[in-house]
């Protein structure tokens, strides 16, 4: 447990009005770890692991995240239902009351950054009510070294306060929690909500903004890892498509799991220092590299164990979105620094619940950016309360709740950059086969890590050449074989065994994906519209 005698690091915080007990700075991972069990806010799983409780939300809240509209943002950010607009002097009254709620308290701070590569770096100054917040500040955020740290300054500041309830009417927020960001000030203001994921995501969004506006820099959500030759690949995809578990890759280095940017340089950088991986139904087999991770200086989210500290990854009573997070370190194989060179494969993954999109396709470079502004992937029962069959869920640039700017602003960055750096494209389904959710399986892990080995390594082209499969409804080149995959798999129409019963299917889909782009077209050139669906 913690020795209340322990010498720790302080800083002053009153500049930025607050004015607590004690600020208890910089602590090491181990002190916040016993902090968190002291204080009766956590446990210890038997991997060693800290295993917290996030409280009333177990999510990021999309509709309670805002974005202060102000003379560097009123003509820039894409307004509505995503990006919602916040007055400066509400901001500015609520930031006083919830630095108000911190006073008195013993609050947590710590200096960090984002962006490995350090053209393009961050400085964070995170404030935290809670240790365990902090501890996760320190997992996913990039460490400073102590001659880093001497004569740090922030360029941004996170003030992070779970406990402080906001009054809707009093402060002008839709509920109790909010997650606010203020271009101007560099502030981002969460409250209301222990999920720590706003923490992280919150300055995601702000480098969103910031990389494309003023440094000609894509952001992208997305994984990346790189081979012995240097070749770096891209995984985009939305939670529950195995970005992370697709790129922890034993034969390449992991680059990042989640949040990247490419240069004007043609390189790709982690923005992070850790990793944040759903833990529904993790095992060592399947996922060994993130099973590993899980110990000493990781924290469990929401997940359960008994009172030996035996964790169910298949447990979901609390949530579907049980998490660990944990610095990156924990992976052996990893790129150091976090930067890779000379991008090759772009993988857009989806896990189809309806079970129509082949396995792996290749993608023309207008279908790339449709796809990518369209974002699909697809919501099964019992993810959300009230859906009892599969739903098409879009989220444009497969990261919408987390771009301030026009999804067609990213695409035409990456349609750029792709072609100038001649990657290939492929569309990946990691979900259902043989039929929709409730009738098909899920697709094998081992068959999808083979498909997309095979990509990487050229031995896909090589064996298809110009005998790709033109599929019917989609528009996109189907491979006939591939290494290490059955064939038969390939195909999704032959493994349902159900002609009539598949093209329905696929043809309700393909109208899905051109009922969301309406939204799109008027802003898309004729390339991109040609990567559209053929039928629907």
């Amino acid at each position: 447990m913690v020795d209340n005698n322990q010498t720790t690091k302080t800083i002053s915080l009153k500049q930025y009005g607050i004015n607590a007990s004690k600020v208890k700075y910089q602590l090491t991972s181990d002190q916040l770890h016993e902090e968190t069990l002291a204080k009766g806010q956590g446990k210890e799983a038997n991997s060693g692991a800290l295993a917290v409780n996030t409280g009333e939300f177990t999510g990021r809240s999309p509709q309670d995240r805002f974005i202060v509209k102000d003379e560097i943002t009123e003509d820039r950010v894409w307004w509505g239902n995503i990006n919602i607009p916040f007055e400066s002097d509400k901001f500015d009254a609520l930031y006083d009351r919830v630095t108000e709620y911190l006073n008195n308290k013993e609050v947590y701070a710590r200096d960090s950054y984002a962006c490995a590569d350090l053209d393009y770096k961050l400085n964070i100054r995170v404030v935290n009510e809670y240790p365990w917040s902090n501890m996760f500040a320190y997992n996913m955020f990039l460490r400073p070294t102590e001659d880093e740290l001497a004569g740090f300054e922030p360029d941004w500041l996170i003030v992070n306060a779970p406990g402080f309830m906001a009054d809707p009417e009093r402060d002008g927020t839709r509920q109790h929690n909010f997650a606010i960001l203020n271009f101007t000030k560099k502030i981002a203001l969460i409250g209301g909500t222990g999920y720590t994921g706003e923490i992280k995501k919150g300055i995601f969004s702000a480098l969103n903004f910031v990389l494309p506006v003023f440094q000609n820099t894509l952001p992208m959500h997305c994984s990346a890892n790189v081979g012995d030759d240097g070749d770096t690949a891209i995984f985009f995809g939305l939670s529950g498509t195995g970005k992370t578990t697709l790129s922890a890759d034993p034969s390449r280095k992991l680059i990042g799991d989640d949040e990247h940017g490419w240069t004007a340089e043609n390189t790709v950088f982690n923005f992070e220092g850790g990793c944040y991986a759903k833990a529904i139904n993790l095992s060592e087999e399947n996922e060994p590299d993130i099973y590993r991770a899980i110990k000493k200086g990781a924290i469990l989210e929401n997940i359960v164990m008994d009172d030996n500290g035996e964790v169910d990854f298949k447990d979901i009573s609390i949530t579907q979105n049980t998490r660990v997070s944990y610095p990156i370190y924990h992976i052996d194989n990893i790129q150091e620094p976090s930067i890779g060179h000379n991008p090759k494969n772009i993988f857009f993954l989806t896990a189809d619940a309806f079970g129509v999109l082949p396995p792996i396709s290749k993608l023309t470079p207008g279908q790339a950016a449709y796809h990518f502004i369209s974002g699909y992937t697809a919501k099964v029962a019992g993810t959300e309360a009230g859906i009892t069959e599969p739903v098409p869920s879009f989220s444009a640039c497969f990261g919408a709740p987390f771009m301030p700017l026009h999804p067609t602003k990213y695409a035409e960055m990456l349609s750029k950059k792709m072609q100038e750096a001649g990657v290939h494209v492929w569309l990946v389904n990691t979900g259902w086969t043989g039929g929709p959710y409730g009738v098909g399986s899920r697709m094998k892990l081992k068959y999808t890590r083979a498909m997309i080995t095979a990509a990487m390594d050229g031995s896909l082209e090589e064996a298809n050449k110009d005998n790709y499969h033109i599929h019917s409804v989609f528009g996109v080149q189907q491979p006939r074989v591939c290494p290490n995959v059955p064939t038969e798999v390939l195909s999704p129409r032959q493994t349902w065994k159900n002609d009539e019963g598949y093209y329905k299917t696929a043809h309700k889909l393909a109208s899905s994906f051109k009922e969301n782009f309406k939204k799109f077209e008027e802003f898309a050139n004729e390339e991109i519209m040609a990567g559209a669906p053929l039928l629907g």
